[in-house]
């Protein structure tokens, strides 16, 4: 309703049916991503309203989010990212045209991490949780989790086996961490990176990606999560994290 609302039929039409050619400028990521930070938000009322756990119990099992991980483990993954988008856009070329704004930074430096955020409340801090629970198995719960988590996208075939990935390796950081910080921080990463080089004209948005370009980003997403593992054992992210007073 609100994407009719603020954009038309035809943009309301392009985002709801996962169509990310439509995120190639400002207003439509704008749009989309408030749809999803709303998330955050009904979460917070219904678990008020139900009252059968607390909030911050979706977010880790640490008592509520923790800031501090949040950004420790956000700076490996988001230079490696701009990095490997970097090397990308120099061996194949630029894809899109310049949109350097205010709005553009706007979109992509609060409404980006929000969304990024949002997703991971939805996915891995509802339905791993949730899954979880049913299942007691942790592997099961996280391959489930990715496969709805790619669904939810809408990409073509290859580009959902893509997302698949990256849903295993945030849900194994949401279950070994016992929380939503690292995969947030590595989702944040992930999707501002693609925002600024859309706004440099460097990358463009699209929901048909082809084997060439996804078997990149699957073979950059294995190195990214051995880093970031190792990197984890060593500052101990798997530790449990006491918020700090």
């Amino acid at each position: 309703m609100i994407t009719y609302l603020v954009g038309g039929v035809d943009l309301a039409r392009t985002v709801m049916s996962g169509k990310f050619e439509a995120l190639n400028s400002a207003m439509p990521i704008i749009i989309s991503d408030l749809i999803l930070i709303m998330f955050i938000p009904s979460l917070y009322l219904a678990s008020k309203i139900v009252n059968d756990r607390p909030f911050s119990s979706y977010s880790s099992s640490r008592g509520g989010w923790n800031f501090k991980l949040y950004f420790k483990a956000l700076i490996i993954p988001l230079i490696m990212y701009i990095v490997y988008q970097g090397i990308d856009s120099a061996l194949t070329g630029a894809k899109g045209t310049s949109q350097i704004s205010i709005m553009f930074l706007i979109a992509i430096c609060i409404f980006v991490p929000l969304q990024s955020i949002a997703e991971e409340f939805m996915f891995r801090g509802v339905l791993l949780q949730t899954f979880g629970s049913w299942f007691k198995i942790p592997v099961l719960a996280i391959v489930i989790q990715a496969i709805i988590f790619a669904l939810f996208h809408g990409y073509n075939s290859f580009g959902l086996f893509g997302i698949i990935v990256m849903g295993l390796i945030y849900g194994f950081f949401a279950w070994k961490t016992n929380g939503i910080e690292v995969s947030s921080a590595i989702h944040t990463a992930n999707n501002f990176t693609v925002g600024l080089f859309v706004m440099l004209g460097l990358h463009a948005s699209t929901s048909t990606p082809q084997l060439e370009s996804v078997a990149g980003t699957i073979i950059f997403e294995i190195i990214l999560f051995i880093v970031l593992y190792l990197v984890g054992k060593k500052t101990n992210w798997f530790g449990e994290i006491p918020e700090t007073s």
